[in-house]
């Protein structure tokens, strides 16, 4: 066998690879059917225009409310009402940019404001790097 057909028995072989390998690829993004057991979240208004800030790094490493350790490159929240372990969906309307969160501290304790977030979750959505206020509208994630 001459060295140009064996280069092209290898090319061949290389093409047959990449095409099986593509198929199972296109076959795991697009599954023929959903699983019965598959969880699937609802997601409930809890309220619309609220505004939102973050922790100071002053808070890093201490405890929170619910007892578990502040975190400020975690997507964690802080909320007046919400009971600890509330999952929600913080979506900032300017740029439809939003973070899943978990409650787990009581605040923020300033006027008019209605939620606390992480540095790392505010930064996540918000426009503007540098500014310690935006307007979010606030989800609570349900599973079913």
């Amino acid at each position: 066998m001459t060295l140009f057909a064996q280069n092209l028995k290898m090319k061949k072989l290389f093409i047959y690879i990449l095409f099986v390998f593509s198929l199972k690829i296109v076959a795991q993004e697009c599954p023929e059917s959903i699983d019965e057991n598959t969880k699937t979240e609802k997601l409930t208004l809890y309220k619309e225009n609220a505004h939102a800030s973050y922790y100071h790094n002053k808070f890093n490493g201490r405890k929170t409310a619910s007892g578990k350790k502040f975190d400020n490159s975690k997507l964690t929240a802080a909320h007046k009402k919400l009971p600890f372990g509330t999952i929600l969906k913080v979506t900032n309307p300017k740029n439809k940019k939003f973070v899943i969160v978990e409650v787990i501290d009581r605040g923020p304790f300033i006027n008019g404001r209605e939620i606390d977030l992480t540095e790392k979750a505010f930064t996540d959505i918000a426009s503007n790097k540098g500014s310690g206020v935006i307007n979010v509208m606030i989800e609570i994630v349900e599973n079913n």
